[in-house]
């Protein structure tokens, strides 16, 4: 028995209202959930992404309330979006139009013909390294 899907994934950031107009605003994704000062939830296809104040959520859970575990993390994180090629480059047109600088855009070398699987890269307002990949790049 293995896991066959993430559900959920986490990003951390002090300013959620700047990461809500970020993902929100600028990547379009729904919010389905928000506590202010400790979490802004997203819908991305079937998953879930989670951005958490990480100074609030490093707070134990009072007694009484739903017991999840205290948890954080500092400095930046890692998120990687799926699109296909065309995509990449409308997601690009689009991060630009609003500002967002691309840091790196990669050809990943190890695959097998002559166009390798391609991403590039930027950041959130809290600095969490973003990418958007080919699912080529894992052999989806």
């Amino acid at each position: 028995m293995r896991p066959e899907a993430i559900l959920e994934t986490a990003l951390y950031a002090a300013d959620l209202e700047a990461a809500e107009a970020f993902y929100a605003g600028i990547l379009g994704l729904p919010v389905i959930g928000r506590q202010p000062g400790r979490h802004v939830f997203f819908r991305v296809g079937a998953g879930v992404l989670l951005v958490f104040n990480p100074g609030a959520t490093e707070i134990p859970a009072p007694p009484g309330r739903l017991p999840i575990p205290a948890h954080g993390a500092r400095g930046p994180g890692h998120l990687c979006f799926a699109a296909s090629r065309a995509e990449l480059a409308l997601w690009r047109a689009r991060l630009a139009a609003a500002g967002v600088e691309i840091e790196s855009v990669v050809d990943w070398p190890g695959h097998d013909g002559p166009d390798p699987p391609r991403s590039f890269y930027f950041r959130d307002p809290a600095g969490n390294s973003l990418e958007f990949a080919e699912p080529r790049l894992w052999d989806y």
